[in-house]
């Protein structure tokens, strides 16, 4: 949401506290009484996920039975062939995206990622240069060249930190019995998320866990654990507040802040600085840069088990993953 470019548009989701209804099907007539022109914006890689099917399934059917117009659908997906992208396609526009293909389950998680980690940092990438292009009021094929402008930057912003000692004391705690925290507020928050989940894959094959700060089944921290808190500003005060908590149980913080001398970054055991000069109510590439920094961690942790003499099939992992995602 932003003052300009994106005036007189709304963005909601199907959990939002404001969206008018049980389902797609029930939202549609407020949406519909609401807004001149809707648009039902679905990223799936698979295609084959039961909600986002769901979702879209209900809408077609609502837009057949009232004959409406005012409503489209855009979908981001690896398979474009899918029974989510077939309906798609009859009320709008489907976008291919590749993530790993058929790949079979591996080892070599460095050349392939982690499950469907490829696509994911992909379609994250694509939707913020869309939002961005749609802030500065470009045509479509500006939204390819943000994407070109941002890959040439994101390597070096990986590399950086992947070489640094910071990620080397981060692996270094990760392959030892801890649980690991993750929290932010806002955006930061969704970050944490998609962190949390894939780290999770390996640890969870530890017999650790993972959890996101404020959680319903967040437990209290024990010594040596470490919490990952992800901040633009880092001045934000609940974030500061689970920090100060962790480091009184003697927990270790890593912070991901856009300013090196900020509270949050100068209370952390270790931080990284992602520094972005954008101003209030433009968006931000500090978050999206934030997630393909933290996606080498699982990454880099199921290596060093590698060289322990723990390797972690891809099919073992994939039994951590949720399968109502």
């Amino acid at each position: 949401m932003s003052q300009t470019g994106w005036r007189n548009k709304v963005v909601l989701t199907p959990d939002d506290p404001g969206f008018p209804g049980k389902s797609m099907y029930d939202a549609a007539a407020e949406l519909e009484r609401r807004y001149k022109k809707i648009l039902l914006l679905i990223n799936s890689g698979s295609g084959l996920s039961d909600d986002p099917k769901a979702m879209a399934q209900d809408l077609a059917r609502y837009i057949e039975d009232k004959k409406t117009s005012k409503f489209s659908m855009g979908l981001v997906t690896s398979n474009i062939n899918s029974p989510l992208a077939r309906i798609v396609q009859e009320h709008g526009n489907v976008v291919g995206l590749r993530g790993r293909g058929r790949s079979k389950p591996s080892f070599e998680y460095s050349e392939i990622g982690i499950m469907g980690d490829v696509f994911e940092l992909g379609s994250l990438l694509l939707l913020c240069m869309m939002t961005e292009a749609i802030f500065r009021n470009l045509q479509v094929d500006g939204v390819f060249k943000l994407c070109e402008e941002e890959f040439s930057k994101l390597g070096s912003i990986i590399d950086s930190n992947l070489e640094s000692e910071t990620y080397t004391h981060l692996v270094d705690i990760l392959e030892k019995r801890t649980n690991v925290f993750l929290g932010g507020r806002g955006t930061g928050n969704e970050i944490a998320k998609m962190t949390a989940i894939r780290l999770f894959h390996i640890k969870g094959f530890m017999g650790d866990n993972v959890y996101t700060a404020r959680g319903v089944n967040t437990p209290h921290p024990r010594a040596g654990d470490l919490e990952i808190l992800v901040s633009f500003s880092g001045e934000t005060k609940p974030v500061i507040v689970w920090c100060d908590v962790f480091k009184k149980l003697n927990g270790l913080v890593l912070s991901i802040t856009g300013t090196k001398k900020s509270t949050l970054a100068e209370k952390s055991d270790f931080q990284i600085t992602l520094k972005e000069t954008v101003k209030i109510g433009q968006p931000r590439r500090f978050y999206m840069r934030a997630a393909y920094v933290l996606s080498p961690l699982p990454v880099k942790l199921a290596e060093r088990l590698s060289e322990r003499g723990l390797k972690l099939p891809e099919y073992i992992i994939s039994w951590y993953h949720s399968v109502t995602q």
